[in-house]
């Protein structure tokens, strides 16, 4: 042993900081003895001692097997002067005093990961040769299957993991459980979820017992649920070493803890909480004297980060990247984007915004997503009215969880007067031109399509700039894009999307009784003019061409993605490929996945998953499959449905029949545009990104990044300061490993609330689900079963002709996709959100809105999509 290292460390000298020692539980706990927290005394046998033991044996083989590593540690032979530190540490703790010994792993209680339960705990130990036998079980708990299973899931190298083990006097329990300082099911940050049962924790911990469950109000400690376990099995200390367990014949109809006992846990959790600055998962104990302990505190991992706000009172929180369809998280250079493209566009329409580089005052990030403060929505009693009737049309179910805050007495309505929002329409319509706008569109769609190509072209050219600008212009052009040459000119056409939706609401009254919303939808089929829809179009005839030229399409069949891709970048694809490829890129490469985050790169830098998307449709040579065969029979089917009502109507009423031809005509002849607006979006956005990349390798030429990609994880004020000399790598690596593992994030609320708590999470929790139906929102007609295809990210996917896709939600960077698809059913969206109105023009049964879905289904399983009613059955296949 090198006595130069230290090897054995009471608790008490253990500080924050001090992990890659002793192993995050052991930091934990000398942390809080510090902050004179009731933690049992011991000692920690740092990760030194371990190293001893185990690198002589070199586990970090590839090949080695975790059983054979077990062993090997197991058996391995401490050295003598190790055996004296723990012999003697041992004794000051107290002769053959009863100790509970305690993996502590180098890993442990991370931000995105708290290790819980991966590595041995030994309770009750007593004596020296039994301290030496479990510490050596803890050295080799370091490689169980589950503890190299979860690192591997969470992307741990096995040669950076040490283990320390901590050895601390045992408290003999007479109640013991865990608590939770907040609700890690409803993510609320103002209750305290307590697990209690007699005897020692363990039963509580290892789920061998129904314990008392008791959630608390976080601030008073006054009981505001509980339910009672049955508590048949206990734990406790065995004389002389170890435990025993013991069942109760009959239930214990009492609870184990009394309020009196429960405000002191509130207390305790709330100092822990302070001291850690963040929701903490903790284990306690209470002796036969009443002593309350803490034995174990770790931050909660699983709750959704709370977005920053500098508004007082609580808030409420719209997650406006899922709405988006976007689940990854948003690099920085992509929030920046985004704010400036929010800034500029709220602006440009008359919004009132303080910075533009910064965004609208109501915009906030968490976790790496874009949220928007609803708050004065909720309080407004326009909002009110208009807000939910808006996400019914975009995302159907965070509708209804807002019609649910509107009964939560802390979001009353403060604002009643309509007038402040009558100002905003007016400035919204006076910087606009809206009027003008809207009536020139009802008077003849095609010149508004017409001015709307203008615009398009217009906004092309003045994104078109120099190859000779310096890096101080390049900048200034990233900066100005959207506020000073994108933003204005939406600005022009944005009347036209409210206007589609006015004339749809015109429609609906016009109808009454002799149509419902589901017919309705049906007219919105196979809309024209859609620029998204045009991509997908054009794609398809592009396989169709692939097809007819069979050496082609078998070289597009045969050939692995990645060498087709490096074949395509060297000109080695046959010439349709080649061509064709080449030139859907030159006008829709500036599209990708998660497209509004400028960080990601563009088909035009990557087109692995255009080619991928056209093998697919290679596979689909069924004639009723043809993508433009089926938006053909969608546009037929639409126009006979709308001429049907027309007829329908004109038999009540010819003047309410013509108004109603009217607003058909004119709804699918603008409709389509209402994907402009993002379209134009996404191609500054790609713009932008393009001028920042070059940014990006002139910083990297300089050794200010390591690769020019890096440029994305930075803002541009940082990219500024970089261009000025300053170093931003170390930043850079942070962000990027934070950013790296919130693409490991399964769960995204849809509403937030400051305190944390998830409308959502919150009703399904006192909701009881139906067995085997899902129940979402209608949004395109038809009925369909189909082998089901839960796809978490296009890039790559591949989807068989016919089979249902599941999806948590969509952007246009999933729509190819559909035109294989038998039918949709997605986690997120509502009648018009994006998915839903490009399954529509497609003519695919659709649902949305369905909670938990991609867990719910599962790939392989049979399920019918009913898309008039909203229902979505499984069956095993």
């Amino acid at each position: 042993m090198n006595t130069g290292e230290p090897v054995v460390l009471d608790l008490s000298e253990v500080r924050a900081g001090a992990g890659e020692l002793v192993g995050g539980k052991a930091a934990n706990l000398g942390e809080m003895i510090g902050a004179d927290l009731p933690v049992p005394p011991g000692f920690v046998l740092t990760t030194h001692a371990y190293r001893a033991v185990a690198d002589p044996l070199e586990l970090s083989g590839a090949a080695l097997d975790p059983a054979a590593a077990r062993e090997l540690i197991r058996t391995a032979p401490v050295p003598a002067g190790l055996i004296e530190l723990i012999t003697a540490a041992y004794a000051r703790l107290g002769r053959d005093e009863p100790v509970a010994v305690r993996s502590s792993a180098t890993a442990e209680d991370l931000p995105f990961a708290s290790f819980a339960g991966q590595q041995d705990t030994y309770l009750n130990v007593v004596g020296a040769d039994a301290l030496l036998e479990a510490v050596r079980r803890c050295w080799a708990s370091l490689w169980t299957d589950r503890a190299v299973s979860y690192r591997e899931t969470n992307q741990i190298d096995h040669t950076t993991v040490r283990l320390a083990v901590v050895v601390q006097r045992m408290v003999a329990a007479e109640i013991a459980g865990v608590m939770f300082t907040a609700n890690p099911v409803t993510g609320h940050r103002d209750e305290i979820v307590v697990d209690a049962s007699p005897g020692l924790g363990e039963a509580v911990v290892s789920g061998s017992v129904n314990p008392d469950h008791f959630v608390l109000d976080g601030h008073t400690g006054a009981i505001k649920q509980s339910r009672l376990g049955d508590k048949l099995l206990v734990i406790r200390g065995k004389a002389g070493g170890g435990t025993e367990h013991s069942t109760r014949a009959a239930a214990d109809d009492q609870p184990c803890l009394h309020p009196g006992q429960l405000r002191d846990l509130a207390v305790l959790g709330r100092r822990v909480q302070q001291h850690y600055g963040a929701p903490q998962d903790t284990e306690w104990a209470i002796d036969a004297h009443g002593t309350l302990w803490l034995t174990q505190s770790r931050p909660i991992t699983t709750l959704f980060p709370l977005p920053h706000t500098d508004k007082p009172g609580p808030r409420v929180f719209f997650n406006g990247s899922v709405a988006q369809g976007v689940y990854r998280p948003i690099t920085p250079a992509g929030v920046a984007g985004l704010r400036l493209a929010t800034g500029g566009i709220s602006a440009a329409v008359g919004l009132r915004v303080p910075d533009p580089v910064a965004g609208p005052p109501l915009l906030a990030v968490a976790a790496g997503r874009l949220f928007f403060d609803l708050t004065p929505v909720v309080r407004s009693t326009v909002g009110r009215a208009l807000a939910p009737r808006l996400l019914d049309l975009m995302e159907a179910r965070s509708a209804q969880l807002l019609r649910d805050l509107f009964h939560d007495e802390r979001f009353s309505v403060t604002q009643k007067s309509p007038w402040p929002f009558l100002r905003t329409i007016a400035r919204f319509a006076r910087r606009t031109h809206a009027p003008v706008t809207v009536l020139g569109a009802l008077r003849d769609p095609a010149r508004a399509r017409a001015k709307a190509d203008r615009v398009t072209a217009e906004i092309d050219r003045l994104l078109t700039v120099s190859d000779g600008l310096t890096h101080t212009q390049r900048l200034a052009f990233v900066e100005a894009a959207m506020p000073e040459i994108t933003a204005p000119r939406i600005a022009r056409i944005m009347p036209l999307v409210p206007a589609g939706f006015a004339l749809l609401a015109l429609a609906g009254k016009l109808l009454g009784k002799d149509g419902g919303a589901e017919e309705l939808r049906m007219v919105l089929s196979g809309i024209p003019h859609n620029p998204t829809t045009e991509m997908d179009l054009e794609l398809w005839r592009l396989a169709t061409a692939i097809r007819a030229d069979q050496a082609a399409a078998c070289e597009l069949l045969d050939t692995p993605k990645e060498d087709l891709l490096i074949r395509f970048r060297a000109g080695l694809l046959p010439e349709t490929i080649h061509s064709g490829l080449t030139d859907f890129l030159a006008r829709y490469g500036h599209r990708a996945v998660a497209e509004i985050d400028l960080g990601v790169p563009r088909w035009s830098e990557d087109p692995t998953h255009v080619l991928g998307v056209l093998a697919n449709y290679l596979r689909a040579d069924h004639p009723d499959l043809a993508a433009d065969a089926q938006f053909a029979r969608a546009t037929a089917e639409a126009e006979a449905k709308a001429a049907e009502l027309v007829a329908k109507v004109s038999r009540r009423s010819r003047l309410r029949g013509k108004l109603l031809r009217f607003a058909l005509h004119r709804v699918r002849g603008i409709a389509g545009l209402r994907e402009l607006p993002k379209y134009l979006l996404v191609l500054t956005l790609a713009r932008m990104r393009a001028q920042l990349r070059l940014l990006g390798e002139e910083l990297a030429t300089r050794g200010l990044l390591t690769t020019a990609e890096d440029v994305f994880f930075l803002d541009t004020k940082e990219v500024r300061a970089a261009l000025g000399g300053a170093d931003h790598r170390e930043l850079i690596t942070h962000r990027q490993a934070e950013h790296q593992r919130e693409l490991r994030r399964k769960h995204l609320p849809r509403l937030l609330l400051s305190d944390g708590a998830e409308p959502e999470a919150e009703a399904l929790a006192s909701t009881e689900q139906i067995e085997g139906a899902l129940t979402g929102t209608a949004a395109s007609a038809g009925s369909v079963t189909g082998i089901a295809r839960v796809v978490m990210d296009p890039t790559g996917a591949h989807l068989e002709p016919g089979e249902i896709l599941i999806a948590p939600s969509t952007d246009p960077g999933w729509t190819p996709l559909f035109l294989t698809a038998g039918g949709l059913v997605m986690e997120m969206g509502g009648p018009n959100s994006h998915g839903a109105v490009v399954a529509r023009e497609y003519g695919i049964p659709a649902v949305v809105g369905v909670s938990g879905a991609t867990e719910r289904i599962s790939t392989g399983q049979r399920v019918t999509v009913n898309g008039s009613s909203g229902q979505v059955t499984v069956e095993e296949v």
